[in-house]
This record gives structure tokens, C-alpha cells and sequence, in this order.
């Protein structure tokens, strides 16, 4: 079984080495190609700057076969612009996949300079939740359970197979348990 990171841009060392370090049954793979996509059995679609991931999975053709993967029913997690990219609906923009019943509004949290580190309940567990120029779910449709707020608003989500975060757990190398709950996602949908 693979677990897939898009490697076009973004955190990508980051989540291949924490998809290792929690399940030794589990490979994580960078996917650049279609023919990398047909060997895994999840994807996580990292942070990064969501315009540029949009125009690379275009340029390298990859938009469609990611799309049916997921309708399809593979697992799918995305990271902050990785969350932008799933969304139904982009404040002020035309969404991209628009596979995840939840509006969101790009760079809500601030900028650069302003990213911040929170502690908030994850699906039960008390983790750091790292904010990086973050998009915030400003609706959440009726399908979609909420995993964890901060001050209030969703910042991770989860609709059947899709998982979205606002944040960046990858940039918390010693806590692997967003990691671990994306791998349990996939092994039971073997």
C-alpha cells in the first residue's frame, strides 16, 4: 500500500518522511506523473501557493486522473492550499476540484509574517496546529463533520473519503497523529 504526496510544490519532504515514520506497512511516494498516481492508494495534496499548484497539475496533465481518483473514492487529504483546492467554493475565485461541500476564503489568518502556532482537539486528540498564510472554512456543508476549531471556526474537516486542514501538521515532525489517522483512512478503504 502507497500513500501518495503531490509533488509539485509545497511540503512535500515533510509529509513523505511523517507517512514513514507511523506505519511501516505503508510507502509514501512522491507523485509528479499520471503513472505515479496509478501506484498509490491515497494522496495528500500539500501547502504550498494553490494558484501554482493549479497551473502545474494542468501543465503536467494531471488535474483530470487526480479528479477521477477521488470521485472514484481514493482518500484524499489536503493541507492548507491543498484545502483551497478541494473546496466547493473560493471566495473571490473559481474552484478547482470542488469535491469538498465547504467554502473557504484564502490567506484569512494573515500573511507570512503572521503565522502563528495554535493547540486545539483534533478528532480527540490535543495536537499544535501550525497556520501558515492559512485559508479559513467560513461554511461547512451539511455532510461534512468538523475534526477540530480554532477560536470557534473549522480548521480541519472530513467528507467520507476527503480530509482538509487549514493547518500544517507536517510542520510538526515529532507528532505524527494527523499522519496516522490520514494512513487508518486509507488502510480501511482496502
Amino acid at each position: 500500500m502507497n500513500i501518495g504526496v503531490l509533488a509539485l510544490q509545497g511540503s512535500v519532504a515533510e509529509h513523505l518522511k511523517l507517512i514513514t515514520s507511523v506505519n511501516k506497512k505503508i510507502g509514501a511516494v512522491p507523485v509528479r506523473t499520471i503513472d505515479e498516481l496509478a501506484t498509490v492508494d491515497g494522496l495528500i495534496i500539500p501547502g504550498g501557493e494553490s494558484t501554482t499548484l493549479r497551473k502545474l497539475m494542468d501543465d503536467f496533465n494531471l488535474y483530470t486522473p487526480i479528479r477521477e481518483r477521488i470521485v472514484a473514492g481514493m482518500p484524499v487529504w489536503g493541507t492548507c492550499a491543498g484545502l483551497i483546492l478541494l473546496a466547493d467554493r473560493i471566495e473571490g475565485e473559481r474552484p478547482y476540484f470542488a469535491l469538498l461541500d465547504v467554502d473557504v476564503k484564502r490567506n484569512a489568518y494573515g500573511r507570512q509574517a503572521d503565522s502563528f502556532v495554535a493547540e486545539g482537539d483534533f478528532a480527540g486528540m490535543y495536537i499544535n496546529m501550525v497556520f501558515i498564510r492559512a485559508p479559513m472554512i467560513t461554511r461547512v456543508g451539511g455532510g461534512v463533520d468538523v475534526l477540530a476549531e480554532h477560536n470557534g471556526t473549522p480548521v480541519a474537516v472530513r467528507q467520507g473519503h476527503i480530509l482538509a486542514t487549514s493547518f500544517h501538521p507536517e510542520m510538526c515532525p515529532r507528532d505524527s497523529r494527523v499522519h496516522k489517522y490520514f494512513c487508518n483512512m486509507v488502510e480501511s478503504k482496502e
